[in-house]
């Protein structure tokens, strides 16, 4: 089975796919590890589109069972007949914001303070964030998100809330089950 898991920045797209890939023992590929080159400090240099799509299309192809977190609305027209089911988290705005703004302190620790490069970086990433709920933000929105679900082949399931990491993993395993 092939499943796509995406949403806002700090919807928990990625630890529902690790949750989920450890529990199911499917492979978990992470769209920002084929978005971003390795640097130090990370997500410095964006991979060109048609590299990174590839590149997640080979990994892709070699699992039968394999969950891809993340969003891929500009990746091409490949990945809109991939999936077989397509989860869809969305939380409230200032919950997002919270666990970003506890993720980019717990990243970055005292660099925020010392650093004015990444702290500039991290200040524009979280305004950017920010503005995933204004249906006119030409970025990764809920606008695009919705637009994406409309163009997606497979089954979609959304999921709504700030619900536990258990919650989660049961109403996905209840969408597979039904099929």
């Amino acid at each position: 089975m092939k499943i796509h898991i995406f949403g806002a920045s700090g919807s928990g797209t990625t630890t529902l796919a690790n949750e989920l890939a450890d529990k199911l023992n499917y492979v978990h590929l992470d769209a920002d590890e084929y978005y971003w080159r390795k640097t130090n400090p990370p997500f410095q240099e964006k991979i060109p589109l048609s590299e990174r799509s590839n590149t997640l299309q080979l990994d892709f192809q070699k699992n039968v069972n394999v969950i891809v977190s993340g969003s891929l609305v500009t990746w091409g027209d490949y990945w809109v007949s991939a999936f077989d089911l397509a989860i869809f988290l969305l939380i409230p705005s200032e919950v997002r914001m919270r666990r970003l703004s506890k993720r980019e302190q717990e990243r970055y620790g005292d660099q925020l303070i010392n650093d004015h490069t990444i702290a500039d970086n991290s200040q524009a990433f979280l305004e950017w964030a920010r503005k995933y709920d204004d249906p006119s933000f030409d970025g990764r929105s809920i606008k695009q998100h919705q637009d994406w679900i409309k163009k997606l082949t497979c089954k979609t399931l959304k999921i709504t809330g700030d619900t536990s990491i258990e919650k989660r993993i049961q109403l996905v395993r209840e969408s597979i089950k039904k099929g």
